[in-house]
């Protein structure tokens, strides 16, 4: 079969392209290295901070090749500084809508609409919050989900971290700058973080651990002054004053978008084969967004790297070619 693509606009269609890619975050922009050494007319689409949740890490010292570490940000722009250099294209723009039209998939966006053979989604996930009362009310007064963000302005402040995952312990970790005390809060009486990262907490003075508690409320006037806890061991209700307190209790895949085109898993991420082929031809997914064992930087990378050669794949099997 030949597929051609058209470059003149189709039913108010602005702009072709040979691969879209949803997301700019590690897994989209190493999809875009690929498709773009494979000379694939490549954009790649994000809606927030270019890199991600990646972007905003302090300190990442478990990608292979950076034996002292390196920052998120330095990580996160070379890996666009790569994605460039191949030919991809990177639009800063919240999508709006995704369509399928035989094999063209459509994405329209707050600055125009695509559309590509292929599709790879990378819209990662966002954090999962408490659902407690007070949690809204207070976001931005105290409650938060980046300690990167605002960390610094809890100088010499009594925080709480909620979790006990990488996530969690890594930032109570960062928070330690700035704050004079953090507490960590987790509902297990041991921690789901690395052993060495755990070590690093546990050697931290300014850490603190406050087992099995649940937080039922997050109460104050104008800020955050305080957190209803609940002991799960005895059922005990108390009262902990903090000024802030850092939420990472688990992640929510961005795929409100795919539902009704994608086979999901049941908690919402996408269900791919280990090519990262999705349920529908010619969609790929990669990164945290998709069901998997290990989030980490590093798979995020290797999703990527699959799915853009996948694509290329897909794209040269259709016979598909530019008049």
């Amino acid at each position: 079969m030949e597929f051609i693509s058209i470059t003149k606009p189709i039913e108010k269609i602005e702009e072709v392209q040979d691969v879209i890619i949803l997301g700019g975050g590690p897994a989209g922009l190493t999809a875009g290295i690929y498709t773009g050494r494979n000379l694939w007319r490549t954009l790649i689409i994000e809606k927030g901070i270019l890199g991600g949740n990646a972007a905003l890490t302090e300190k990442i010292d478990n990608y292979p090749g950076f034996p002292e570490g390196i920052t998120g940000e330095e990580l996160v722009k070379r890996m666009e500084t790569q994605a460039k250099k191949f030919g991809s294209k990177i639009l800063e723009s919240d999508v709006l809508s995704l369509k399928i039209d035989g094999n063209w998939k459509i994405v329209e966006t707050s600055q125009g609409t695509f559309r590509a053979p292929t599709l790879i989604i990378a819209t990662g996930t966002r954090p999962r919050k408490l659902e407690v009362p007070g949690e809204e009310d207070f976001i931005g007064k105290g409650v938060s989900y980046c300690a990167v963000c605002d960390g610094a302005f809890f100088i010499g402040k009594k925080v709480a971290v909620i979790g006990g995952g990488d996530s969690a312990v890594e930032e109570a970790i960062y928070l330690t700058k700035f704050a004079e005390e953090v507490t960590i809060i987790h509902r297990r009486d041991t921690l789901r973080a690395e052993k060495i990262t755990q070590q690093r907490a546990f050697s931290n003075p300014k850490i603190k651990f406050l087992w099995s508690h649940v937080v039922k409320a997050i109460e104050g006037e104008k800020k955050v002054e305080r957190l209803v806890l609940e002991d799960l061991k005895t059922g005990e209700t108390k009262i902990f004053p903090v000024d802030g307190v850092f939420i990472y209790v688990g992640l929510i895949p961005n795929t409100e978008l795919f539902k009704d085109i994608l086979n999901l898993d049941p908690n919402g991420f996408i269900i791919t084969d280990e090519k990262m082929h999705t349920s529908m031809p010619g969609i790929y997914a990669a990164g945290d967004v998709r069901g998997k064992i290990l989030r980490q930087i590093v798979t995020a990378v290797a999703d990527g790297a699959i799915a853009g050669m996948e694509a290329s794949k897909f794209l040269e099997e259709l016979n598909y070619k530019e008049v």
